[in-house]
């Protein structure tokens, strides 16, 4: 398989147009920063993606299970970051653009998967149809013969600790999630986008590497609580919530069943102390240290703030 020239080629960032804590838009930002060319896949034409332009992204509408969007999309660029929300239809979609960037031979394909992958086999798997599909994924593109790298990620601060926690630290000075007395090393999105921009940047070396990518320290949600007691100056304690009134609020936000299940797995594996891991490969690809829990909550403050 013939390798490309980069050198003015743009990049393909997948998932360009996500929402808060996506990578596909924080690396989109980082990598025209660093004066790379992107060209930004996204599924629609909206404000979203007006502000990609405005930012000097090359912006190009399709969709990842779509065989003529991504020949659009890889046509003409030679390292591609691919990462998928939480999908059912997740594996088709990494084989689609596998199989479009195999023929375009693109010379690096960086793979967003997921830490608990590192635990799993054909022997040994999760309840989340999700997790099979992040480890298929990863079967198929080691059988591609392409060039990749693969990141795993632990559980996204924005995720748990913004996304889905945010109003009842606010509300009720709780930090309600259903996570037991497990430990987890949650780890910002930002930085994901970073160790993976510092992949882009040069990707000859990392190609056939997996990176696992955690926050700066594991510890149990008491814990956590303290942290956001001390930075938001007033006591928040942590309330190990009832599954069912996770699963409540989940589908309340208008949640597909799929991804419903696929977080009530994560917090499930988090009481079991899966989550409870460290890496140093952040360190190692970045040479800074993850962001912690203190400095995410004093960035979102006004989030965990009633007005």
């Amino acid at each position: 398989m013939m390798m490309k020239s980069t050198h003015d080629s743009p990049i393909l960032v997948t998932g360009a147009a996500g929402a808060i804590g996506a990578i596909g838009r924080n690396l989109t930002t980082i990598l025209l920063a660093k004066g790379h060319k992107v060209r930004a896949l996204v599924r629609r034409e909206d404000e979203r993606a007006d502000a990609l332009r405005r930012l000097g992204a090359e912006v190009v509408q399709g969709d990842l299970t779509d065989l003529a969007s991504m020949q659009r999309a890889i046509e003409g660029c030679a390292r591609i970051y691919f990462g998928m929300s939480v999908s059912a239809v997740y594996l088709e979609a990494t084989v689609n653009t596998a199989a479009v960037a195999r023929y375009h031979g693109v010379e690096a394909f960086v793979n967003m998967s997921q830490m608990t992958v590192t635990q799993m086999s054909i022997t040994e798997t999760t309840e989340s149809p999700q997790h099979k599909l992040h480890w298929l994924a990863e079967q198929a593109l080691s059988w591609s013969g392409l060039p990749v790298v693969t990141v795993r990620p632990t559980a996204f601060l924005e995720n748990f600790f913004l996304l889905l926690a945010a109003a009842s630290v606010r509300d009720a000075d709780e930090l309600a999630l259903p996570m037991g007395a497990g430990k987890t090393s949650p780890v910002s999105s930002v930085d994901v986008a970073r160790a993976v921009a510092a992949i882009l940047d040069d990707p000859a070396p990392h190609i056939g590497h997996i990176y696992n990518l955690t926050g700066p320290e594991s510890a149990d949600l008491d814990h956590y609580a303290r942290v956001f007691s001390e930075v938001l100056g007033r006591t928040i304690r942590y309330r190990d919530a009832p599954t069912s009134e996770w699963n409540e609020k989940l589908r309340a936000a208008g949640l597909s069943e799929h991804v419903v299940h696929h977080l009530t797995v994560m917090t499930e594996l988090h009481k079991q102390g899966r989550y409870n891991r460290m890496s140093e490969d952040y360190l190692t690809l970045t040479g800074e240290t993850p962001t912690s829990m203190a400095d995410f909550v004093k960035l979102h403050a006004a989030e965990f703030t009633r007005p």
